[in-house]
């Protein structure tokens, strides 16, 4: 007796083993040969609907376990594919393998599982682009069709591909389960082409052995689930607390190092004097580099604490918001009332988190001493918090994805258990896992402590589970500090691949050679021109300036689209030829307005796109693609117009010789009020010395 039962146990492991292999070689071949589809399901359907729910859930998780060694993300999909065992299980048995029609639903429901779901997860996992994935080139064209969203194309996408994927999944595992040998049926001990159960199997015995299972299941889960919802919110607290201490670090030092430029004996003559105060301008624009030093941080400000309401020393401008004038008066925020005493003694206070008109944030103050001890003023950062909501939301989708997965595997494993008579075993557990305290580290060491000293042979399994619990809280924290590192390094590769991205542009132009370095150099001494000279100061901040200088390179991007004959033409262009050439204007701005879909408060795309779309309008309106006239041409357009022109005339050209730098600077003047904004020409014409020296160092 105890042979036979070996000899079943392993055939059901190798039977199990073949249906992960099947899955894992389906999936491999259709990547190795380009094809968009998965096959990573069909031995869990087949072992689903031969063995029941906890061979199928068996395969269909250890099959994404598996994946995930060449593919990571396989792993956050698990749940998918134990649904689907699950599935194949109940419509077996109700004999949904049985008809065409029942075979077409099954793939039908599978591919809702598989691309509805998947696609909704994949959104919540990781953001949402339309273009990447198996799917992503078919769900370009079915956006092309301007019928459908971004979301909704990518969705439908999805579930197309997944009707093919799933119904060849379907059609594999019935043609196994028709010609499946019945030897095996007779060795693994169940009918492998049975339809919906017989009379007998539902009468009186059946229900009660399926109300025990009900009960026990209810019990398990309750536990699994508290147990998972309690390391899943501890985690989360502990996940939030993390990024928030990161925050008030960095807040404290962008707030110190703002207090560690400012010259505690100059506040009084800035508060009387104002902008016109000896040194406050430069002050000023050292905090401004500070407040650019990091995205999160939102505001930089000083202030004097008085009993009438904080005086303004310092308050700097944002995109959104004008900073108050110095010498004015902001009343206290209500959130800052309880620290008005200590505020008032000169006292460092605790960082302060807020959610008002100003949005979610978290303020540091440092207090500035003179040499007589005295606190003079505050020096203040707030840091934004709004980040932190997002990254909480793909935080708790990737732990519940992986908890379902892990859960209904653990579920199918307990079940067979109790079927094994391990119903004491289990209240035992269940109780322990009721009594659990959550107040403090040592009371839940005690309670795990407590479980694992349970004496339950047959327990391995429900201890296993509280282990990968505990264990999934701690590798998540170590996740949160890769994921942190690996974003800081797709940050620093995106930069690298936009300059090389302009490089390659470039490269097809054989006029240009440095044309993108070049003028990037010119915007920039053009703006910092500008900056000295109080010309549209108001715009011109640091992070505008780096903004423009970064995303200059991508101005002619749009060339990529222009055929080599039009753009390398060593003769004068056809009208029809230039008409071809200024098609690049709008094909640069749609092409970085796609990528805004991906990252749409990028200020630096913005830029970018301002660029690409408008360097090439007149101040006159006589420019292309849309005849903007004057100021209606954004600013960083029109000084790359000055920066593009110029870089133009001084270089050699194959239909052109180079002009002389005297020639260029005098057609640069002659633009200015038709084709070029006269202050920026003036600007220009000012920074001579140093526009001469880039064309020198450029020369050919």
């Amino acid at each position: 007796m105890f042979h036979q039962k070996l000899r079943k146990a392993i055939v059901w492991g190798l039977f199990c083993l073949a249906g992960i292999a099947l899955n894992v070689l389906g999936a491999r071949f259709v990547a190795l040969m380009g094809l968009p589809l998965f096959l990573d399901s069909p031995g869990t359907v087949l072992v689903a609907a031969i063995g029941g729910y906890l061979p199928g859930i068996v395969v269909g998780y250890l099959t994404n376990l598996t994946n995930s060694i060449y593919d990571p993300i396989s792993i956050f999909y698990c749940v998918i594919n134990v649904l689907i065992a699950v599935s194949a299980t109940y419509s077996y048995r109700k004999g949904g393998f049985r008809t065409l029609r029942g075979l077409v639903l099954n793939a039908l429901f599978f591919a809702f599982l598989g691309g509805g779901l998947g696609s909704v997860m994949g959104w919540a996992l990781y953001g949402f682009d339309i273009g990447e994935g198996v799917s992503g080139p078919l769900a370009l064209r079915i956006y092309q069709s301007e019928l459908f969203s971004p979301f909704a194309a990518k969705l439908t996408a999805d579930f197309l591909i997944d009707i093919a994927d799933k119904g060849l999944a379907v059609f594999l595992a019935a043609l196994l389960l028709r010609f499946l040998p019945e030897r095996l049926e007779r060795v693994l001990g169940v009918p492998l082409r049975r339809g919906p159960r017989p009379d007998a199997e539902s009468g009186h015995a059946s229900m009660r052995g399926a109300s025990l299972r009900t009960k026990i299941t209810f019990l398990i889960s309750a536990s699994i689930l508290l147990l998972a919802l309690s390391a899943t919110g501890i985690t989360f607290l502990l996940y939030r607390q993390a990024v928030i201490d990161q925050h008030i670090t960095m807040g404290t030092g962008v707030a110190e190092l703002a207090a560690s430029v400012l010259n505690p004996d100059a506040i009084d003559r800035y508060l009387t004097e104002g902008e016109d105060a000896e040194g406050y301008r430069e002050t000023e624009n050292m905090l401004y580099r500070i407040r650019s030093s990091s995205p999160d941080i939102q505001y930089i400000y000083v202030y004097r604490i008085l009993p009438d309401g904080c005086h303004v020393v310092f308050d700097l401008d944002t995109e959104e918001l004008s900073g108050e004038e110095p010498g004015a008066i902001v009343n206290f925020d209500p959130s800052f009332y309880e620290y008005i005493p200590s505020l008032l003694a000169g006292e460092p206070i605790e960082p302060i988190i807020s959610n008002d008109f100003y949005g979610w944030l978290l303020t540091v103050y440092v207090p500035i001493y003179n040499d007589a001890g005295e606190c003079v003023c505050y020096a203040a950062a707030d840091t934004s918090m709004e980040k932190l909501r997002h990254d909480e939301l793909q935080f708790m989708a990737q732990e519940l994805c992986l908890f379902l997965g892990s859960f209904l595997l653990i579920l199918g494993v307990t079940l067979w258990l109790a079927e094994e008579n391990v119903i004491s075993p289990i209240k035992a557990i269940a109780h322990a896992a009721g009594s659990f305290a959550y107040d403090s580290e040592t009371a839940r060491a005690k309670n795990v402590e407590a479980v694992r000293a349970l004496d339950i042979r047959t327990g391995d399994e429900v201890e296993n589970l509280y282990r990968a619990i505990l264990k999934t809280a701690e590798d998540t924290m170590l996740y949160i500090a890769d994921s942190q590192k690996k974003a800081a390094t797709i940050t620093n590769m995106q930069n690298g691949l936009i300059v090389t991205l302009a490089d390659l542009v470039e490269s097809r132009d054989q006029n240009t050679g440095d044309h993108v370095r070049k003028t990037a150099a010119y915007t920039e001494i053009i703006m910092r021109r500008m900056k000295r000279d109080g010309v549209y100061s108001d715009a011109l901040t640091e992070e505008f300036i780096a903004e423009v200088v970064s995303a200059a390179p991508l101005h002619d991007l749009g060339k990529i689209h222009v055929p080599d004959a039009v753009l390398n033409k060593p003769g004068k262009l056809t009208e029809t030829e230039f008409r071809e050439m200024k098609t690049h204007t709008n094909a640069g701005r749609d092409i970085i307005s796609r990528v805004m879909q991906i990252a749409p408060d990028s200020d630096y795309l913005k830029e970018a796109r301002n660029l690409a779309a408008y360097h090439h309008e007149r101040w006159n309106g006589t420019g292309y693609p849309c005849g903007l006239a004057g100021e209606d041409i954004p600013l960083s357009a029109r000084i790359m117009a000055v920066a593009d022109v110029f870089d133009a005339l001084v270089s050699r050209r194959s239909y052109k010789p180079a002009f002389s730098f005297e020639k260029a600077m005098q057609i640069i003047r002659e633009g200015a009020g038709s084709h070029f904004d006269p202050k920026i020409v003036e600007a220009f014409l000012r920074a001579e010395a140093e526009v001469r020296r880039v064309a020198e160092e450029f020369g050919e």
